[in-house]
């Protein structure tokens, strides 16, 4: 038994229907390559590139894979050249989140694009569509980095789904495994958006002290709410419990000014600049410090997620194990 080559798989013209979330600065050109180059779908997240950054980081990931791959974008910020500026480079699959889709619909259409657009819940998703959004990803609330909503992945995603249809939907949230690709499938979803799992993939840009705590990590070492959040103010997110949140959890989650340690510096980033407890930043392979109190943006699905492998086998081993599942119920 093969998974199924969904309307989403042959409209992005890949092979398993399988995408790889956008998780900021770990999610490098050789990451998006190889799970493209594997038969999903890499993406790229370029919401703060600089245009000679973006640039860069198109054509790399360009010469590293001649399968589609994607770009993500936050609309908390303008992006409108941002887009721009991939459409120029080839990219035809562009994601966005955090903000109204319908002002960029029009320009991605007019480049022969697709847009995919995140939301957290039926009635969000059926206004994406009617501004001409192309596939919807619906976010459950267990997904690392930043939360859109409040509702969880099992009843968020066949709601959507049944708002939208036939507009291809796709499970974000939670999805560690493949035993949760067969479970998204059955939801009725083309494809899952998994971000944790990569972020143990060797390609990636996660700092190693990261990976091992999400390694170790159990389903219920994670914390949602307001605490990263300088560059980034009045997002909800998910990371990991580390030394940074428990003590906020135990000042009794006060708000941003009034929290522990709010001057602390604790660390310097890949370009030396200092690094300020309670940044938006995930680190990185090169960033300094006490890595452990950084950002640790992660989901409630690295209670499954345990080993470090090349992308292409974490692509594989998901496929193999959401056919076992999905063959188990025959």
């Amino acid at each position: 038994m093969a998974l199924p080559r969904t309307p989403f798989c042959e409209l992005t013209g890949i092979s398993v229907p399988i995408v790889q979330a956008p998780v900021g600065g770990p999610s490098v050109p050789a990451l998006a390559a190889a799970v493209s180059a594997a038969g999903g779908l890499g993406t790229l997240a370029v919401s703060w590139d600089d245009p000679g950054g973006l640039s860069a980081k198109l054509a790399e990931t360009t010469a590293l894979t001649d399968r589609p791959f994607g770009v993500n974008l936050i609309l908390k910020w303008p992006q409108r050249e941002r887009i721009a500026q991939c459409l120029r480079a080839g990219v035809r699959i562009i994601s966005t989140f955090w903000g109204d889709p319908a002002p960029l619909t029009g320009m991605i259409h007019d480049a022969g694009a697709l847009h995919l657009h995140s939301v957290a819940s039926a009635a969000e998703a059926a206004r994406a569509v009617a501004a001409g959004v192309d596939v919807i990803v619906a976010q459950g609330w267990e997904a690392g980095g930043h939360v859109w909503g409040e509702v969880a992945t099992l009843p968020l995603v066949p709601a959507v789904v049944d708002a939208v249809a036939p507009v291809p939907v796709l499970a974000a949230g939670g999805i560690g495994d493949g035993r949760g690709l067969a479970a998204a499938l059955a939801l009725g979803a083309d494809a899952a958006w998994i971000g944790t799992r990569f972020l143990l993939a060797e390609e990636a840009a996660t700092a190693a002290e990261y990976r091992e705590l999400i390694a170790d990590a159990a389903e219920t070492g994670t914390a949602h709410g307001i605490v990263f959040d300088k560059g980034w103010p009045d997002a909800p997110h998910r990371a990991l419990r580390n030394s940074t949140v428990r003590a906020w959890e135990a000042a009794g989650r006060p708000a941003p000014g009034d929290r522990p340690g709010e001057t602390d510096t604790i660390g310097t980033w890949t370009d030396g600049t200092e690094v300020p407890r309670y940044a938006d930043l995930a680190p990185l392979r090169g960033v300094h410090g006490d890595v452990e109190a950084m950002a640790l943006y992660a989901g409630q699905s690295a209670g499954v997620v345990r080993e470090v492998a090349p992308a292409a086998d974490i692509v594989a081993q998901l496929v193999a194990e959401a056919t076992r599942a999905l063959t188990r119920l025959r």
